[in-house]
Formats: C-alpha cells, structure tokens, sequence
C-alpha cells in the first residue's frame, strides 16, 4: 500500500516552493474550493457503490486512490489555509471509506492501516465529522473482532466530540453503536439504556441541519433499528431482534442494498433460533445471490445460518430446500 509521511511530505512542499522562487520559473497553479468540490462529487459516488455492493476490495482501492489524488492537490500549486483543510478533509474521507469497506470484507489487519492514515489526515483536517466517522468505525470494527472493550474506549472517542453536544443526530448514532458494543459484551441494562437514549436524541435532531453526505446517506430510523437488530441478535433476545428486523426492512430506502442483505439475514438467525425453521428458511432466501456470494459479512453469516439449520432440523426436506438454494448461489458466483 502506497504510504506518504510526513517528512516526505514536508520535503516535496520544500522543492515546490524552491522551484517556484527560482528564476523564470512559472506562476504556481492555484488550488481552490472548485478542486474540492470536485473530490466531494468522487466522494458522493464512493458512498453510494458502497450501499450497493459494500465490502469490495474494488472500492477500497478506488478510495484509496482518491485519497491520494487528494493529497497530490496539496503539492500541485498555491491554496488558501480553507482550501488546504477542505483537502486534508477530503483525503481523510476517502480513507475512511476505505477502512470501511475492509471492515466490512473482513480484511481487519488492512482497515486497521486505513484507519491510522485517516485518523492522521483528520486531525491536520481539523474536521470532526470526519473524525466522528473514523472512530465510529474503529469501534464498530473491534466489535466485529469481539473486542467490546476496545470497542467501546474508540465509540467514545466519537461521543465525546463536541459535535455530539451540537448535533443530536451524531449524538444518536454514537449512542446507537453503543448499545450495539453493549450487545456483543452481553450487557442488556447497558443495551437498552443506549437505545433509548439514541431514540430519544434522534427524535430531537432538527432535519433541517446541515449533515456531510455520508451521514444523510445512511443513518436514520432503519438504520437504528439494524444495530438494536445486531444488539439483540448477540444477546439472545431473539423476538426483540426480530421486532427491529421487521422496522429496519420496511423503512430501509431503496438504495441500502447491503443493508437489506444484512437486515435478511439476521431476521433469518432470530426466526431460526426461534423455532421457526420453514418461514426462517423462506426468508434467507430473499437475500439476492450477489450479496450471499460476494459480500464477506452475509456470507459468513448465510454459512452460520445453514449450519445452525442443519443442526436444528436435520434431514428434513427444510435442510434439502435450502442445500439446493444455496447450490445456485454458488453456481451464479
């Protein structure tokens, strides 16, 4: 992976400038808000491949190359102080979505150099909505690694954010990815303490604010009732994970492909764990063959649910139609 540092970074500044004072030498070109505007276009463009397909490595390392071409801007010509924090910002964006897409294909060790690199770029940003988006995500990515206390310390990092004590809806989602941590630690007081909370903070949120495009993008009521979905999930909760399932699948928008994917199959592990093998069954089916194929999360999780199926109804002819369905998955990969 291509890496800058800062020294190499301060030595290329050094020759432009040596460059532009030497005599002859051309007027620098200027760097401005136009430049930006154009990389958040890109950016834009990042977020919606990623509700569509989610976890691709194809996303990740297109992510990666516009944090680059960010970065690249600094050293191409002259920028005001605003211009140069837009671009820190911008690059710091685009590194994190490409630590997210890592989390979410499972590549843990390479989200964890996304994350670093983002979190350096987001401090020389000054920006703490990117900052909230990248410690969000490293507390969502110990989790997955089921380290909830790691988990936590990073989901804290992005609560305490002053931008939390401004914006209600980032407060909400702070409080909603902790009580998804909560679940995985098995603490259910803590759990629904949190989600409450992150209920209540939503509802206060005044629509009319201004949000960067990430967060408008994905975080709303469906979205809050797939973490309580996840939270319940992990505690064993299964007809209250079935009850958010159920919110999170009618109000997901249309765009939320990897979400809906997600949302399935976990409906499918609490109808399972439940007792109800055959309308468990019939909904893992609805999961689209891309998804159960090519994302890293559903897979896994659609491996889990044939497994758990077989050991709760074996030999059945529930076993069979899901054997024979997971079979054209594989044949379509």
């Amino acid at each position: 992976m291509k890496r800058r540092t800062l020294v190499g970074g301060i030595a290329a500044a050094a020759a432009a400038a040596a460059a532009a004072a030497a005599p002859g030498a051309a007027s620098p070109r200027r760097i401005g808000m136009s430049d930006v505007n154009r990389l958040n276009k890109r950016f834009a463009e990042i977020i919606a491949s990623d509700h569509r397909h989610g976890g691709q490595l194809g996303i990740e390392q297109q992510a990666v190359s516009l944090a680059d071409e960010a970065l690249n801007l600094q050293n191409a010509g002259s920028a005001t102080q605003r211009v140069r924090s837009n671009l820190y910002a911008s690059a710091a964006s685009f590194r994190s979505s490409a630590m997210w897409a890592a989390i979410d294909g499972r590549r843990y060790d390479v989200a964890k150099a996304h994350m670093r690199e983002a979190q350096s770029l987001a401090e020389m940003s000054g920006d703490q909505a990117i900052k909230f988006r990248i410690w969000s995500h490293a507390g969502t990515m110990y989790r997955h690694l089921g380290r909830p206390a790691d988990a936590l310390a990073a989901n804290d990092v992005a609560r305490n954010l002053y931008l939390t004590r401004r914006d209600p809806l980032f407060a909400s989602l702070g409080l909603a990815r902790q009580g998804a941590i909560h679940g995985t630690a098995q603490d259910r007081v803590g759990t629904r303490r949190a989600f409450e909370q992150a209920q209540d903070a939503m509802l206060r949120a005044d629509p009319a604010d201004y949000r960067p495009v990430w967060m408008l993008a994905f975080y709303d009521q469906a979205e809050l009732d797939s973490l309580a979905l996840s939270a319940y999930l992990a505690l064993g909760d299964y007809p209250t994970a079935e009850f958010h399932a159920h919110h999170c699948l009618s109000a997901l928008r249309p765009h939320m492909v990897r979400s809906r994917a997600i949302a399935t199959t976990r409906l499918a592990h609490a109808q399972l764990a439940q007792g109800a093998a055959d309308a468990a069954t019939a909904t893992a089916m609805k999961v689209p063959a891309e998804a159960a194929t090519q994302h890293a999360r559903v897979t896994r999780m659609l491996q889990e649910f044939g497994a758990a199926l077989r050991a709760t109804a074996p030999g059945s002819t529930t076993v069979q139609t899901w054997t024979e369905h997971a079979a054209t998955w594989r044949m379509a990969a």
